[in-house]
């Protein structure tokens, strides 16, 4: 059963159809909505589509929760799933799930499905989050939401009890929690380099020689930057490692738990590492447009008339021409190498590789 006529219950729908399962629709419109819903969905009343099902998916808001009251005697004894978010980082001191439950003792609620969109629920588990969380404080409630989120080509995952929906319940509202500190690391060397590299190619010629390179700033100051973060972000992925060891040898022992700082910088290590694949990338893309800038062609034409002045047949210095095509040569090598290190680091992939094949890689 689904209760709600939302975009997230007509997606469940189809994809519960889709699998084989019989779905009863509950609205208070059903007339109205059973447009919106597949053929093989029957699609009645709240009350009677509760009377014909034992697993019932409440798609509707929590504001809303009190508004199923009336049905609270022909719920008792059928498991409640709630899909339902929250707007804001735990906006209510209890979590929806056990709201729910609080409103209905003589009902089992089990929380799931919340962490998956409606568009993954349309096009199927091959184009979105895999995974479904779920908790309960009833075993066999949890087992039989998991078979049918098996059954819908999902992945379940058992959070553990009642509690857990709290946090289950804040974790799509997340922005990019594990890549917090790495980005601000990141943006922090990169002021730091970017302003040595401003005060070096720009600001000291000017004070010192009266000359205004203001034009290098959006491109030759960037690009100059871009690979020393790159450089010290991954010698920020592989020193912890070593600190890590060094413990481990200090105190003679593997067991020991590492310090707060020590154990968080560890497991941001492959955010880090991707950060550092970005800006090596952004390096080369910088390095590729640095004989398209105007700046760049003017000097060229104004080297070319003073070779022409001076009656200069040739300029070309085999030492400068080798030095920079070893350098290129490397560094488009070093930039395939660290592209490695960053699809190898993407859990799709990560997850394909035993240890060894792993620890080879790096």
């Amino acid at each position: 059963g689904v209760l709600g006529s939302g975009d997230f219950a007509r997606s469940l729908a189809v994809r519960l159809v889709g699998s084989g399962f019989k779905v009863v629709v509950g609205s208070r419109n059903p007339k109205r909505k059973a447009s919106l819903f597949p053929a093989a969905a029957e699609v009645t009343f709240q009350a009677e589509a509760v009377k014909k099902v034992d697993v019932i998916f409440v798609a509707i808001f929590r504001e809303h929760y009190s508004t199923l009251c009336d049905l609270a005697d022909v719920l008792a004894g059928k498991i409640l799933v709630d899909v339902s978010n929250n707007t804001e980082i735990n906006h209510h001191k209890e979590s929806n799930a056990e709201y729910l439950a609080s409103l209905f003792p003589a009902c089992t609620v089990v929380k799931g499905f919340n962490v998956v969109s409606a568009w993954t629920l349309q096009s199927g588990a091959r184009d979105g989050n895999k995974q479904v969380l779920i908790c309960s404080n009833n075993q066999e409630a949890k087992r039989t939401v998991a078979e049918i989120a098996q059954v819908m080509g999902f992945t379940p995952v058992d959070m553990g009890c009642m509690l857990s929906a709290r946090e289950i319940e804040n974790i799509p509202l997340r922005l990019l929690p594990a890549w917090k500190i790495p980005i601000f690391l990141a943006l922090g060397l990169f002021l730091c380099f970017f302003t040595y590299n401003l005060i070096r190619q720009v600001i000291h010629p000017y004070v010192r020689e009266q000359k205004n390179k203001l034009y290098k700033i959006p491109i030759e100051v960037v690009n100059t930057t871009l690979p020393c973060v790159s450089y010290v972000m991954l010698s920020l992925v592989y020193l912890p490692g070593v600190l890590a060891a060094c413990s481990q040898l200090y105190y003679g022992t593997k067991y020991r738990r590492f310090p707060d700082w020590l154990d968080q910088w560890l497991l941001h290590r492959k955010q880090i590492g991707l950060l550092s694949f970005f800006c090596a990338a952004l390096h080369a893309v910088y390095s590729l447009c640095l004989p398209m800038r105007r700046s760049h062609r003017y000097l060229l034409i104004e080297t070319a008339v003073k070779q022409a002045v001076e009656k200069k047949m040739t300029v070309w210095v085999e030492e400068e021409v080798w030095r920079m095509e070893i350098y290129i040569s490397v560094g488009i090598i070093a930039l395939g190498l660290l592209s490695l290190l960053a699809i190898t680091s993407l859990p799709s992939i990560a997850n394909s590789l035993n240890w060894r094949e792993f620890s080879f890689i790096q």
